[in-house]
This record gives C-alpha cells, structure tokens and sequence, in this order.
C-alpha cells in the first residue's frame, strides 16, 4: 500500500467511508425519522429500514461519490495545506471497487494510505443527504468496523516518527484499544494527540470508550451540538450553550489539554488550565456557501496542518477557519482544485 521510505509527520486514524452524497426534502429525512444536522450509524446486518436510502440515494440526479469518513477528509485537507506524503492515514476497508476509489482520491490529494483490508466485508459507505446548508448522516461502517490496533504494530515504525496523531472521534465506536495503543505511544513521547468528538451520539452512546481515550488528549476539538451532547452524558451542571463550562469539564485536571469548540459563525471558544480566549469568525457572504458538509473536518485539517508546522495554537485555529471557509465553497468535504495558500 505504500512504501516504507515515506514518514509522514501527520498521522491520522479513522472509519474511510464512500460518501453518498444527494440533496434531499425535508419529508425525505421525516420519512426515516432522520434529524437535518444529526448523524446516526446504520447495520447492513439487520433490518433497519434505513439501509434502503443507499439504494434510493442512487436514482437522485444530482448524487455524487466523494471519498469519505471524517478523519479522512481531515487528513485530506491536511495534505492540501502541507503537501504531498506528509499525512498518514490508518483505517479498514473491503477488497473492492469503493476502496480502490478511496486509495485513488487519497493518493491524488498526497495522502500516504495504510489500509486494513477485510475480504470478507465491503468498504463502509455514509449517505450525506443535504437540505439546504445543512447535512444529515447514515452511516454502514463496514470494513471500517474491523479494524483492529495490531494494524498499527505492523507499521510501527510509521507511528514512531510521526510527530502528531489526529482520531476521529468516530472511531471510538470501532477500537478504543488502538486509540489507546496511540494515545500511550502519545504521552510516552510527548507528541500531541487530537481527538475531535465528530457527533453527538459519540459521548451520548459510547461514553465509556470516550473516558478511555480522553485521558491521552493534548487537544479536544468538537462543535456546539456535540459540546451539549457531552455536557448531557458527563452530567455538566451547566446550559447546554455554555460553552466555556462544558470545555472547563473535559479540560479537568489536566495542565496539558486544550479544548476547542466550533460554532457555526459563531467565535470558536478555546479553553485549557491557563485560561478561556474566544476567537472570531470570519464570515463568507452567503451567495458563495455552496455546503457546510464536511466544514468541520476542513476546520480540523487547517488546524493540525499549523500544529503540524510548529505555529502556535491561535495561528493554528487560524488556520482551522481559513480552511474550513475553502471547504464550504465547494460540493462535499472538498477543497479548491487550485492550490491555494494560507495567509493570515
């Protein structure tokens, strides 16, 4: 899958997914019960009537194919920011035509891929069904379900000379173990590991692998619906919009962790031991938004390409929104085909 002369300095894990993509009515998501900025996990094995949209997304005119799962679009975008074999990325896929798309898209944006394969088992698929500016998700994880931490062992020279590791918080449903295999290697080393929340039902459903893996967290990234997911779950004694409360309770303790919440157009508010600072949002007219799908991987990737070039953490959410405003110009959890550069 690659060659072992490359060592990126990046280094990400997470569920690869084809996203399925299709803009779709409102009766379309009260049809399947289905909320317009949520996100829910569907089993190909049982009966579950929503893996019928799959199929119907299919016959949508306007469908499209973008290679998918949050942690890789965030590496893409890293890639986009700091060029090409400097992003690694370790997920699970199927031996099929979905995964050799994925490698491809990858491989065009300079993303190194380190895949598990699963033969018996397709690539994991996400429905991203659009109304208006806003994005509902179904995911199949498939193969991306499987993956397990001794992937990692087999390409541990990677890990070791990464400088920084990057989980989808979606992950924490697959292998907890192998965020904590990272995690360890992590601290041990004094890299910084990022974990980002990625959705509610994350901290509402799957708590106990979230209080595993927060202990390894230099930086916890989410955005305001996830932030109130969490505060719900952890039992916060605070409102749900209180955004500096909830980020001071996964903060905790620790002299080390920082936690950063998006907000829409809303300043993104950073916490950690040494204080609270807000930062501004630079809004974009709204005739050039053309999707928020994917806005807050691009906010992750801008953010980990400045950790991973040594900038400091304002810079570096500087960047975060700088690539997250370049990713809602375009259809999907893309980036511009022109290569573009920050400027602060």
């Amino acid at each position: 899958m690659s060659t072992t002369t490359i060592s990126p300095k990046l280094v990400c894990l997470g569920n690869p997914l084809l996203d399925i993509q299709a803009t779709v009515t409102e009766e379309y998501l009260a049809k399947y019960d289905l909320k317009a900025n949520d996100a829910v996990l569907v089993d190909a094995s049982s009966d579950e009537p929503k893996m019928a949209i799959f199929e119907e997304l299919l016959q949508f005119k306007d469908v499209k194919f973008i290679a998918g799962g949050a942690a890789q679009n965030t590496a893409r975008g890293a890639a986009y920011m700091l060029g090409k074999d400097q992003v690694g990325y370790f997920g699970s896929v199927g031996k099929d035509t979905y995964s050799a798309k994925l490698l491809a898209e990858n491989k065009a944006a300079g993303v190194v891929s380190y895949y598990q394969e699963q033969s018996t088992v397709g690539t994991g698929k996400c429905a991203a069904l659009i109304t208006g500016h806003n994005r509902s998700l179904v995911t199949d994880l498939g193969a991306a379900n499987h993956f397990t931490p001794d992937h990692l062992d087999k390409h541990w020279s990677v890990v070791e000379q990464a400088k920084l590791f990057y989980v989808g918080g979606f992950h924490l449903t697959v292998s907890p173990e192998a965020i904590v295999k990272l995690g360890k290697h992590a601290q041990e080393t004094g890299k910084p590991l990022v974990l980002n929340l990625s959705a509610p039902f994350i901290p509402q459903f799957f708590k106990a692998a979230l209080e595993q893996a927060l202990p390894y967290t230099t930086y916890v990234i989410a955005n305001e619906s996830e932030a109130a997911a969490y505060a719900e779950s952890f039992g916060v004694k605070c409102k749900s919009d209180d955004l500096v409360s909830i980020a001071k309770h996964i903060v905790g303790d620790s002299k080390t962790r920082t936690v950063i919440f998006t907000h829409g157009l809303e300043p993104t508010v950073i916490v950690s031991a040494q204080g609270e600072q807000t930062r501004a949002v630079k809004a974009l007219p709204e005739e050039k938004i053309v999707d928020t799908n994917g806005a807050g991987d691009a906010f992750a990737a801008g953010f980990m390409a400045g950790l991973t070039e040594g900038k400091n953490l304002d810079q570096s959410v500087d960047m975060g929104q700088w690539l997250a405003a370049l990713s809602i110009q375009e259809v999907g959890a893309a980036y511009p085909t022109e290569k573009l550069t920050y400027q602060a």
